[in-house]
């Protein structure tokens, strides 16, 4: 599994436009082949900053995501909104630690 992190900070103009983008898609973002989580979250220091999290089956699906119209109507409505360049990796879960361990 592939966690696939976004994190991006938006022109105060521009929250409210992200936000409606956002939930508008994210119902097709989770159902898109291969993607088995997603969540929105939001920066509590630096205003303005949101943050995805999502995870993915693997690379090759998280990059069939990346070609689709899907992303391509999503991220190019996103990316005009953005104050500074967004940061995005990709990590897989290295250690598990169960809660009340």
């Amino acid at each position: 599994m592939l966690i696939r992190i976004v994190r991006m900070h938006f022109k105060e103009s521009g929250v409210e436009t992200f936000l409606t983008v956002f939930h508008r898609h994210k119902n097709e973002i989770r159902n898109f082949e291969g993607c088995s989580h997603l969540e929105l979250l939001k920066d509590v220091d630096v205003p303005h900053t949101y943050i995805t999290y999502s995870y993915w089956r693997d690379a090759a699906a998280l990059e069939r995501y990346r070609q689709s119209a899907l992303f391509e109507s999503v991220w190019g409505r996103t990316k005009e909104l953005f104050a500074d360049r967004p940061r995005a990796f990709s990590v897989e879960k290295f250690i598990d630690v169960p809660g009340n361990a």
